[in-house]
């Protein structure tokens, strides 16, 4: 087995979309800020057709709208999409987990052990935010996979993409990590116990309690009040 690390080549397209995707994430780019292509080019110092082809990746991402007469522009928070996704979410992801807990293995429970170990290490710094959502997917990735349907793991990692500002929203600014760590080593221990109707009612009402206190920190659609870049 090679030892060595396998260096991974990136287009000048997949580090644009890269460095906006997490821009977007962290609230550097606000909801309904103007993305404009020369002026982000220039920033980035590339030509405007990867800024253009990151601009569509973004948009099936769910990250940028592309309106007429105003270009693209970062996608606008709000209490509606985030119902829908949040119960998308508790929906499929529950469904996943019942199917997959029966095929759990003894490695996977401890691969899962040790990304929590470094989700919490992560969310003790602030400055380690980009890391927090691939942490947590890759710890519901390893619940989930056993339950073999590629096809629905993909569509819940297009979904989370899209949670990931209203996570990162919901965690800054409430006190909502003590009680995510608290509920992701109960939800684990339930799957090594293979307890499924436990375990499915703590996934359940994990994701719908992200969504009442987000629900209380964004606006609804019909508010014109966009959220405030955080300082």
């Amino acid at each position: 087995m090679s030892l060595i690390t396998p260096i991974i080549h990136k287009t000048r397209t997949q580090i644009v979309v890269e460095v906006l995707r997490e821009k977007i994430l962290s609230g550097v780019i606000v909801a309904g800020e103007a993305l404009r292509q020369s002026a982000l080019a220039e920033e980035l110092n590339v030509s405007r057709i990867p800024v253009r082809e990151a601009l569509l990746q973004l948009e099936a991402e769910g990250l940028v709208k592309f309106e007429a007469h105003k270009g693209a522009t970062a996608t606008l928070l709000s209490a509606e999409q985030a119902t829908e996704l949040f119960e998308l979410r508790a929906m499929i992801e529950t469904d996943l987990l019942a199917k997959a807990i029966p095929n759990l293995q003894q490695q996977d429970i401890v691969q899962a052990e040790n990304i929590l170990d470094q989700l919490e290490s992560a969310f003790k710094h602030e400055d380690t935010v980009a890391s927090w959502n691939e942490l947590n997917t890759q710890f519901h990735t390893i619940l989930y996979k056993p339950a073999n349907r590629p096809h629905t793991l993909d569509l819940v990692h297009g979904i989370n993409t899209n949670c990931d500002r209203y996570i990162r929203l919901q965690l800054l600014r409430t006190a909502g990590i003590p009680k995510a760590e608290q509920e992701h080593r109960q939800l684990l221990e339930l799957c090594k116990s293979k307890n499924i109707e436990a375990a499915t009612a703590l996934l359940h009402q994990h994701i719908m309690d992200v969504l009442v206190a987000i629900r209380a920190l964004v606006p609804s659609s019909t508010s014109s009040t966009p959220l405030k870049k955080p300082k």
